[in-house]
Order: structure tokens, then sequence, then C-alpha cells
């Protein structure tokens, strides 16, 4: 990550997606359309800057069926990082937060069930989503 895009994203949350995946592009694009202020910037699980990330949270940087949330500097990942994330969106998605009295058990085994089919269902790419000029300053 150079010193501009460090500069460029500090004190924004960082999502890093499966960037090839047709369901995690979709998100991606639905959470941009949910986030108006720009709270929420993005990086490809496949990337460089998202493997240097992950190796800076001791997260592994050889699977690509999780999705992280880098918050204030903490990791979260799969079920705990999508409702953490949903409770930084504008309303009424901050109300999904309250399924974090659920287990997380039982949270990651259903996240995992999609994740794990998240191809078949939905479809890849061979290369990741390149984003609009709109929106490409939220990418790292």
């Amino acid at each position: 990550m150079t010193v501009n895009q460090t500069d460029q994203h500090q004190g924004h949350p960082i999502v890093l997606v499966d960037g090839v995946c047709h369901f995690c592009q979709g998100l991606t694009k639905w959470i941009i359309k949910r986030d108006p202020e720009g709270k929420y910037h993005f990086a490809s699980l496949q990337s460089d800057v998202a493997k240097k990330l992950l190796e800076k949270g001791n997260l592994s940087t050889d699977s690509m069926d999780t999705f992280v949330l880098i918050e204030d500097g903490k990791y979260y990942t799969r079920s705990t990082a999508a409702l953490r994330l949903a409770k930084g969106l504008k309303f009424p998605y901050p109300l999904l937060y309250v399924l974090i009295i659920v287990p997380k058990f039982i949270r990651n085994a259903m996240y995992n069930t999609v994740a794990r089919n998240r191809y078949r269902w939905f479809g890849k790419d061979e290369a990741c989503m390149l984003p609009t000029p709109e929106i490409k300053d939220r990418f790292l």
C-alpha cells in the first residue's frame, strides 16, 4: 500500500471481499448504495493490499471464503463482520445488529454455507470488478 493509499483510506473501515465472486461484487454494490457518506472502503481479497492487511491482522492470505471488516484497527470476519457493517449503514440496516445475540457458531454455520456455495449459486469472473469513476476513490 502506498503512502497516498494509506492517507486516502485512513479512518475509514475497510471491507475485504472476494473480487471475482458475483455475489460478493453484488454485495459491494449493495453496501455502496446504502452508504451515501462513503464511510466504507473496499479491497479485493486477491489484491496485494488485502494480503498485506490480512498479514497485519494475522489472518490467512490463502482463503477467499471470508468477508473481512477492518474497523478501528480491529479485524472482524464472517457473520460478525457482516453484522458490524450493517450497523454502520443507513436506517433500517443497523437494526440487523440485534442478530449478534445469535451464537456465533450458528451465525457462521449459515455464513459458511453461502460462502462454500457462492460460485456455484452466483458464478464468478476471471478478474475482479472494476469500480466506476464515481466510486473509484473508495477502492484500495
